[in-house]
């Protein structure tokens, strides 16, 4: 993908997950911090039992950061599949004979395409991983 069309693409990702850290990640590492440290507090439980407490409290952002990876990664194969479609078309376009810049220039147009569709995705799934990350029972 050309540099200009990826660092659009990782500037709007990695603002989406800054917000996400931010707005709900943050919050959860703060629940199990106070969680983990309160099963400590607990001198009549067993070592199993407070490590089990800890466990319990780590789920919840276990989960929300497996939900983060798991979007992210199926964004990312989207893209990817998107952007390998252009590679087709552009070899396709260089077998039948055209010149280097008749290829460059598709594959340019094509991949910005691709960024833009997938840019104004971004949107709709940080909607998505908020109302997740809001499911996520604590």
């Amino acid at each position: 993908m050309a540099e200009a069309h990826q660092t659009r693409v990782q500037n709007v990702v990695e603002e989406m997950v800054q917000s996400l850290e931010k707005e709900h990640i943050r919050k959860m590492q703060g629940r199990m911090f106070k969680c983990s440290a309160d099963c400590c507090d607990r001198p009549t439980d067993s070592m199993s039992q407070v490590h089990q407490c800890i466990e319990r409290c780590h789920t919840p952002l276990a989960q929300a950061q497996s939900l983060v990876t798991s979007e992210l990664e199926k964004f990312q194969d989207r893209l990817s599949r998107c952007t390998m479609h252009c590679n087709d078309k552009a070899k396709d376009l260089f077998d039948s004979g055209a010149k280097e810049p008749a290829v460059r220039s598709l594959m340019d147009r094509c991949v910005g395409s691709c960024v833009d569709d997938h840019i104004a995705l971004i949107p709709s799934v940080t909607r998505r991983l908020k109302e997740n990350l809001d499911s996520i029972p604590q």
